[in-house]
């Protein structure tokens, strides 16, 4: 089996934490990390990979890291519209393909009723970013997928159902590591869910809003 390069940007995240154990000692996958702080992934978090300390809007730090590399991972925060020009820039001129991104629920009013209303109350002001993202990524000729987490749980528990883009969003929260299980679930076979925009939730969680607020 010919191995796949991985480029986890973000690698420092809570997600992206879970996701790298799942991936790591797998013979067919070489990681690498990208981070903006390296003390991040000391020790068994980085067994086996490349770890990159640098910043998605470093044209350079990114390209280098990019150099190669067979999938993408993506996990950020802040200005993610920005960030994702930059990731769609470098994946480009290094000819890289298959992008898994990570946005947020509720980027295309798809989060029904009560809990539509209460979540963009909670994340209105940073929904706008995300959406650009996903507008930019849709219309890029990547094979991506877009994923839209519920709100996020520390449950040590995989329990997840997925939503189309196009339908209504089920239920209020999934745990990290449902996500993370999720995400390892495309990088191992990476032709799963190309030009999708996929919610993702822990079934029967329906309600006005998150369980534990």
């Amino acid at each position: 089996m010919k191995t796949s390069k991985v480029l986890i940007l973000g690698a420092g995240g809570q997600i992206a934490q879970q996701v790298i154990p799942m991936l790591q000692g797998k013979d067919h996958l070489a990681l690498t990390l990208f981070l903006r702080r390296a003390s991040q992934v000391k020790g068994k978090k980085s067994a086996g990979a490349e770890v990159i300390e640098g910043d998605v809007m470093h044209a350079k730090e990114l390209n280098d890291a990019m150099n190669g590399q067979d999938i993408v991972y993506a996990n950020l925060a802040g200005e993610v519209d920005k960030m994702a020009s930059h990731i769609l820039q470098s994946m480009e001129k290094h000819q890289v393909k298959r992008l898994i991104f990570v946005t947020s629920l509720g980027i295309y009013d798809e989060v029904p009723g009560a809990f539509g209303e209460w979540n963009k109350s909670m994340i209105g002001k940073y929904i706008g970013p995300y959406k650009k993202a996903a507008d930019i990524i849709e219309a890029s000729g990547l094979d991506y997928t877009i994923i839209r987490p519920a709100w996020l749980t520390d449950d040590d528990e995989i329990d997840y159902e997925l939503t189309q883009k196009g339908h209504p969003f089920k239920g209020t929260e999934v745990s990290r590591k449902s996500v993370a299980a999720f995400i390892a679930d495309l990088i191992e076979h990476p032709k799963k869910e190309i030009g999708k925009s996929v919610g993702i939730n822990k079934p029967n969680t329906d309600g006005d809003k998150p369980a534990f607020y």
